[in-house]
């Protein structure tokens, strides 16, 4: 079910910032839902649910990266991705955490900028013979987000 989520994101959200191939290639390595399984077995996730269906969800590693953010494109900008993202950075505070940091998509930088992430460094990852940009971004918890 959470692969659904994350295939149906990465197909109906990020097409303005990544090309066709790149889609499919990180929709059919998020798709794989034993793989999906193992990667969350050590995480904290969190799903947000509409109608007691699956609408989003949001994985915590180590309780300082977020590792997954996603939100099915019928959900999207109706604050599911704020409301996960509040209640992890919450739940990590409460846990001792004084950073928090993301691989952030570019479809996802501006989300992360207005929570108050400031970008680090710019990465390439393969996925399925193609690569895909991301910035790893943290915020330092206890700071107020920045508005710009």
């Amino acid at each position: 079910m959470l692969s659904e989520i994350a295939r149906e994101a990465i197909l109906g959200l990020t097409g303005e910032d990544y090309d066709e191939d790149q889609q499919e290639a990180w929709a059919e390595a998020a798709g794989d839902e034993a793989a999906l399984a193992r990667r969350l077995a050590d995480h904290l996730t969190l799903v947000a649910t509409r109608e007691g269906e699956p609408v989003g969800f949001i994985a915590l590693a180590d309780n300082r990266l977020i590792d997954m953010l996603f939100v099915h494109p019928e959900a999207a900008g109706q604050g599911v991705g704020a409301l996960l993202y509040d209640a992890v950075e919450k739940l990590a505070g409460a846990r001792g955490a004084k950073v928090l940091a993301v691989d952030a998509s570019d479809t996802a930088l501006g989300f992360f900028q207005k929570r108050g992430f400031v970008p680090k460094s710019r990465n390439t990852v393969p996925r399925g013979g193609v690569w895909l940009g991301n910035t790893t971004m943290e915020k330092t918890l206890g700071e107020p987000p920045t508005t710009h």
